[in-house]
């Protein structure tokens, strides 16, 4: 399938900013499952100082801000071409070792619930198992905005009963690293089958799994990744892989304003159609 997106992001200030720099990690990258066909990010209201890629493969950008801006307007477009693999992203990649993403975080940190939940699990194999929790996590955690917010962790959100793609990401991670599996959140965009514009981008969890390789689940929708899923960045937990973050300093009070719209392509839905 191919899918166009256009992400834009925009940051208001009531006075002046001192000083900003953020992080910009909003580039997919060709890999198992998609192949970027064009992209392109345009950065208006402040200064592009680098541009890199992480500790975890993450295509990243810092921007900074000084002096007498009012605003920062950051768009994101493309199209990409994705191929639908079952939710397998494959053999593992990069300089990060395997067992890192063993390592618990602030927000995936397992309590009571998450060890409990991962202790209930039934299945003939670990694959089974994954499908069992991501079953069991869509059905303990529902999805309402506004409820949660970016410093919710996986033992909040479950014990709250409601949440977020992002708190179902990290419930999974938790629960699956209480099982001894490596798993690693993956930032991304997601095609909704009943509309086209949205106000947030798409979040899921990928745990390693012997003979396949890491493999996607998104307990959001109870689901694995498809053609309709475009992965933007990867890392231990939200906090290495959200699409803008960064610092400020002064006084100045902030609004922010996301639009995102992913469709496919026009050649794409005369062909299903």
């Amino acid at each position: 399938m191919r899918l166009r997106i256009t992400h834009t992001t925009e940051y208001r200030y009531d006075d002046p900013v001192q000083y900003s720099l953020q992080r910009l990690r909003l580039s997919p990258q060709d890999g198992p499952g998609q192949k970027v066909l064009s992209w392109n990010i345009v950065v208006d209201g402040a200064k592009v100082e680098a541009g890199f890629n992480d500790q975890f493969g993450n295509h990243t950008h810092l921007v900074s801000t000084e002096g007498d801006s009012h605003s920062v307007h950051i768009v994101a477009s493309g199209e990409v071409e994705t191929e639908d693999r079952a939710g397998v992203f494959g053999p593992h990649q990069g300089y990060v070792p395997l067992w890192l993403y063993l390592r618990d975080t602030p927000l995936t940190k397992p309590g009571k619930l998450i060890r409990e939940l991962a202790r209930s699990l039934s299945g003939g194999d670990e694959l089974a198992k994954m499908h069992d929790l991501m079953g069991k996590l869509n059905a303990q955690i529902a999805y309402e905005t506004g409820t949660t917010g970016t410093e919710t962790t996986a033992e909040q959100a479950l014990e709250a009963g409601h949440g977020v793609c992002q708190d179902h990401a990290h419930a999974f991670i938790g629960a699956a690293r209480v099982l001894s599996l490596p798993a690693r959140y993956v930032s991304g965009y997601l095609m909704m089958d009943d509309r086209m514009e949205q106000t947030a981008t798409h979040a899921w969890a990928e745990v390693y799994l012997q003979g396949l390789g890491w493999v996607g689940f998104d307990a959001a929708n109870n689901h694995c990744p498809d053609t309709r899923y475009i992965r933007i960045a990867t890392g231990l937990s939200y906090t290495d892989a959200a699409p803008v973050s960064g610092m400020r300093i002064g006084l100045a009070g902030e609004d922010l304003t996301v639009k995102l719209m992913v469709e496919a392509t026009q050649s794409q839905s005369q062909s299903q159609s």
